[in-house]
């Protein structure tokens, strides 16, 4: 009939247009992507295949968060199931009633029905987070729920639709068709004629809404659906957080780090393009907790715009097709217009809320406001990627803690970027907190951040009653190299952390050794800062070091230590060097019943995850079963604990650097230790420990609730007396 080859030539058009504008929006960004710098892909390796479908079909990420993971597991085991009824739809529309020759039909209809409701239900509990909810890391707004409207609509077509159709043909109401068949039922009443025109006024919309969203897809956060499973798979093999190693040598090289976005690596733009803007990376973040300029998914989205917007002048085409219809979708020209004035986060208003640790809706408030629409009247090409587009306050806010990555659902890593426009910062422009570059000098004058006398690093030995701690010239068989650390050696605190695990190693039987006073910083707060040319001479020279003492194994009790040296020193000659942290030495040795802790602690410890422990090298267990090991201990967990565990607020350099704004990062994390009602905070980093022990005071509890080390506690199990704390004031540490 003329009707029928009228629609399928309508058919044909409409389809071949809208694929022909999904194919330009994609390559479009593609091209955006190739615009970054050749990144080598690492292979397959053993467990690739089993972590993508983990995460892609297994959504193991989403999970975390179990309500809105549910819900979106529906969401997208559902649209794998509809895409077979969408087919199933159209057959029926270009063949005048026919359908799928599939088996067991009716049970098929039975199954898009259900899907269709379940899909119904969860866009339902979307909104109700977005609106009823309103949690603060949802966007609110048309643009961020357009795709709600896009699947009631498509949901709300393929039931008209299926109704009408049982209308049309006369089928009768059946059980395995319930919706389909209410629909008929409500509209019994219409002719056959009628029934089958309403029946394509709704297959047309049906058809309509879900190429517009076919269209609408790359050209949005929902760009996700395509990248976000090649993200997955082509993620880094890598020790998670393990930063590259920049060719220092390199002749040819304009600049090192990253001070245009074209400088980003094309995985790294493809991170930008992955991104669903879901805000859990902000909503656990401690820098945007806590009142800081940074919020980790506005780094991702105002990359990509400006990606977007540089690519499109550099190929002279619109990132929107068609322009008309998709071009406001764009943040316009100059994403950050109050940054050429030099606004800074002083606008950041931060509120106490009474039972609240942490709020990130400060900071959520500061980057809206602050990411101006208008533009600055410049070109995308004229702007700054550091200054017009982020800000250095945003940049050194982070911590690195990497639990923003460890709760991205698309494998986005925002440390690697942030370390990387700290480098351009550092090595092209000189610019970093005064703070840090004093702690930076000091390290390369003197080899500790506070500029101490080389010659006073093995000073602490000596408070060791009874006990003579080698150096590795005094005793060259030594088994472990105890590398003690700029925090180990002259911070009064950590030197009794030192104290107890010599302590320990010497009643295990274990030969061990230090550098003494050749020992120096290990680099990591240089590298993380941003001096990579620091971190590698200081790298190169420990590495030559160990060759020359012969060094087999590292014990170390600082986990920014211990992972520098076990994840990144292989890259500048370590090899075949087994790296361990205390706690999981400690762990071996009670295993093996060289450590007998005999007195009881009555205390409820909670313990603090370190995050370059925990997040960076996946070490939660040793510690607790140290903790768990020792009698009397009752081992309390926070709410935040393991992989959510909560920064302190010293890594990447802050611990060298003063919060200027907002909150203190190891306050908020002080508090949510404290509403265990713990006697003992306990952790594995000298870092940590500083950092709650300077929260306790700040809360007035260092009186009844003591901040500890994991080996400090075990010293006094397998101990019992009084240990002698020979700090500056001279006290005594807490008896048993």
């Amino acid at each position: 009939m003329a009707w029928q080859l009228a629609n399928l030539l309508l058919f044909l058009a409409a389809t071949g247009y809208a694929l022909c504008l999904f194919y330009q929006a994609v390559y479009r960004r593609y091209m955006y992507i190739r615009l970054g710098r050749e990144v080598r892909w690492d292979g397959g390796g053993p467990g690739r295949l089993r972590e993508f479908l983990a995460q892609t079909f297994g959504q193991r990420k989403l999970l975390k968060d179990i309500r809105s993971g549910i819900m979106h597991v529906v969401v997208f085991y559902g649209f794998i199931v509809l895409q077979f009824g969408a087919l199933d739809l159209i057959v029926k529309g270009l063949t005048a009633g026919r359908h799928l020759p599939l088996p067991a039909y009716e049970w098929f209809g039975l199954l898009q029905e259900t899907t269709v409701f379940l899909v119904l239900a969860a866009m339902g509990y979307a909104a109700y987070r977005r609106y009823g909810e309103k949690l603060p890391r949802l966007k609110r707004g048309w643009k961020p729920s357009a795709v709600l409207f896009f699947i009631l609509a498509l949901m709300l077509s393929v039931l008209l639709s299926l109704g009408f159709e049982r209308l049309w043909l006369g089928q009768q109401a059946s059980e395995l068709a319930p919706l389909s068949s209410l629909v008929a039922a409500l509209f019994s009443s219409l002719s056959v004629s009628v029934s089958r025109f309403i029946f394509y006024i709704f297959w047309w919309m049906h058809l309509l809404v879900l190429l517009a969203f076919l269209v609408y897809v790359p050209q949005s956060k929902h760009f996700h659906i395509l990248t976000a499973p090649i993200n997955v798979w082509f993620r880094r093999r890598e020790p998670p957080g393990k930063l590259a190693k920049l060719d220092l040598e390199d002749e040819n090289a304009e600049s090192f780090g990253v001070g245009r976005v074209e400088e980003f690596t094309r995985k790294q733009m493809l991170d930008l393009f992955a991104c669903v803007e879901c805000g859990r990376c902000t909503s656990v973040c401690p820098a945007s907790g806590t009142g800081k300029a940074l919020s980790p998914m506005h780094l991702i989205t105002k990359l990509r715009d400006h990606l977007s917007e540089k690519g499109a002048v550099t190929s002279g085409k619109s990132p929107w097709v068609p322009e008309f219809a998709f071009g406001g979708l764009g943040g316009g020209p100059g994403v950050r217009a109050h940054a050429v004035n030099g606004s800074s986060s002083s606008g950041v208003l931060w509120r106490e809320e009474e039972g609240d640790a942490t709020d990130i809706r400060p900071t959520l408030a500061w980057q809206k406001a602050s990411w101006g629409e208008a533009g600055s009247g410049r070109s995308p090409a004229e702007l700054e990627l550091i200054g017009d587009v982020m800000t250095e306050e945003e940049i050194w806010a982070c911590t690195t803690c990497r639990n923003c990555e460890d709760q991205c659902p698309v494998a986005n890593e925002h440390v690697d970027k942030i370390v990387d426009l700290r480098r351009h910062l550092v090595l092209m422009q000189g610019s970093l907190p005064q703070e840090g570059q004093r702690a930076l000098t000091n390290i390369e004058r003197q080899g500790n951040p506070w500029g101490l006398s080389r010659g006073s690093r093995a000073e602490w030995t000596g408070e060791v009653e009874g006990i003579r701690v080698p150096t590795v010239r005094e005793l060259p068989d030594f088994d472990y190299l105890f590398y003690v650390g700029s925090m180990g050696s002259y911070d009064p605190r950590s030197r009794r952390v030192s104290r107890a695990l010599v302590r320990l190693l010497t009643e295990a039987g274990i030969r061990f050794a230090i550098l003494g006073n050749e020992e120096r910083s290990s680099g990591d707060t240089a590298r993380r800062m941003g001096n990579e040319l620091l971190f590698q001479q200081l790298a190169a020279d420990n590495v030559e070091l160990f060759r020359r003492c012969g060094v087999r194994r590292i014990v170390t009790a600082c986990p920014h230590t211990f992972n520098v040296l076990k994840n990144e020193y292989p890259d500048f000659g370590l090899e075949g060097v087994e790296v361990l942290h205390h706690t999981q030495l400690l762990d071996r040795l009670l295993e093996e019943g060289r450590l007998r802790p005999r007195h009881r602690l009555e205390e409820k410890v909670v313990y603090h995850d370190s995050c370059y422990l925990g997040r960076y090298n996946g070490e939660y267990e040793a510690p607790r079963r140290v903790l768990q090991a020792i009698p009397g201990v009752r081992l309390a967990e926070m709410a935040r604990s393991r992989e959510n565990g909560m920064c302190c607020g010293a890594g990447g350099g802050r611990m060298w650097m003063e919060e200027t704004g907002g909150k203190r990062v190891n306050l908020a994390r002080t508090e949510q230790a404290l509403a265990v009602q713990p006697t003992v905070i306990s952790s594995g980093c000298p870092y940590c420990l500083a950092m709650m022990e300077d929260g306790t005071r700040m809360k007035e509890a260092h009186d009844s609730v003591r901040t500890l080390d994991v080996a400090e506690l075990l010293e006094l199990s397998v101990f019992g007396e009084r240990v002698k704390d020979h700090s500056s004031q001279g006290e005594e540490a807490d008896s048993v």
